[in-house]
């Protein structure tokens, strides 16, 4: 047996899995978070393609930038350098005063 998604579903990018109840609609601090650690991930890929070139000289293999990206994202994920949470900060603050 398959499980089918609704179209709603099917837009928005939700995976269906039987046996498993969907999410729930996230908290806004959950967006803001999330969010706010997307940033930092871009941030840390941008800062670690500058570093790369450095230490490897010239050549690049063709998954280079995908390694600095996840790579960025996992060290995001895990706490990261502080940017997340200043950006979170930031964001609550504009949110609260609009």
């Amino acid at each position: 047996m398959t499980a089918f998604a609704s179209p709603v579903a099917m837009a928005a990018g939700a995976a269906v899995k039987p046996g498993v109840a969907p999410k729930p609609a996230a908290t806004p601090q959950e967006k803001a978070r999330v969010a706010a650690q997307e940033f930092e991930a871009v941030f840390l890929a941008q800062v670690l393609s500058r570093l790369n070139p450095g230490l490897e000289g010239d050549e690049q293999t063709p998954f280079h930038d995908m390694f600095n990206d996840e790579l960025a994202r996992l060290i995001s994920r895990s706490g990261g350098v502080g940017v997340a949470d200043a950006v979170m900060k930031e964001m609550l603050k504009s949110q609260e005063v609009a």
